[in-house]
């Protein structure tokens, strides 16, 4: 009879534990560190006449799991690293190069960072995601939301992702059809693409 008790005893407390803290056996999100070495971003960027591409440095990040479940993230880029593929001349490439890092467009020896912070993350199944965050680019912060696939194997996590921007609403208007008339075929689309593939180690 005092065995039961003592028995009762101890399951009761080990309830009430339970109950005034309910996450005393949940695990912790787990961190991945983004390898800025292999993780990359190709941008694109349409005009009347054509299109540029080229590409900008992942510098640091990390994606949170629970149970291999994106829960939260974020990247940073070095704006100052941006290039562009597409011209083969080296100084019409260095032209176009100085002018994406000016004024008109990026300010990188103002803004030399951009970053991207996830908020929510909703599965659909099959490693993939959509996924809302807050985009920050010349210190302007916009809500922007894209589908994207996470898949993790051997202690690793890679995200991929497609992702559309409105540069106007971070202050980027040059030769924008919305905010000057008359630019004929020199007008630059409004939306730009970024490429994302993010590769990350366990902690």
């Amino acid at each position: 009879m005092q065995r039961l008790g003592a028995l009762f005893l101890i399951g009761g407390a080990a309830a009430l534990m339970s109950f005034v803290n309910p996450f005393a056996n949940h695990k912790p999100l787990a961190v991945y560190k983004v390898d800025n070495g292999q993780s990359t971003l190709n941008w694109k960027a349409k005009k009347m006449t054509g299109e540029h591409t080229g590409t900008i440095s992942v510098s640091e990040g990390t994606l949170e799991l629970d149970n291999n479940i994106l829960k939260g993230g974020t990247f940073t880029l070095d704006t100052r690293t941006i290039t562009v593929t597409d011209i083969t001349n080296p100084d019409m490439n260095k032209r176009l190069v100085g002018h994406l890092k000016n004024d008109d467009f990026f300010s990188v020896d103002k803004h030399p960072s951009a970053s991207f912070v996830i908020t929510s993350a909703t599965p659909k199944g099959n490693g993939a995601y959509d996924v809302t965050g807050k985009l920050t680019i010349k210190n302007i912060t916009n809500n922007i939301s894209f589908p994207a696939t996470v898949a993790v194997a051997g202690g690793k996590a890679t995200a991929k992702a497609k992702i559309t921007v409105d540069r106007t609403k971070f202050d980027i208007k040059y030769r924008s059809g919305n905010f000057f008339e008359n630019l004929g075929d020199k007008t630059i689309y409004d939306d730009f693409e970024l490429d994302v593939t993010l590769v990350a180690n366990a902690q």
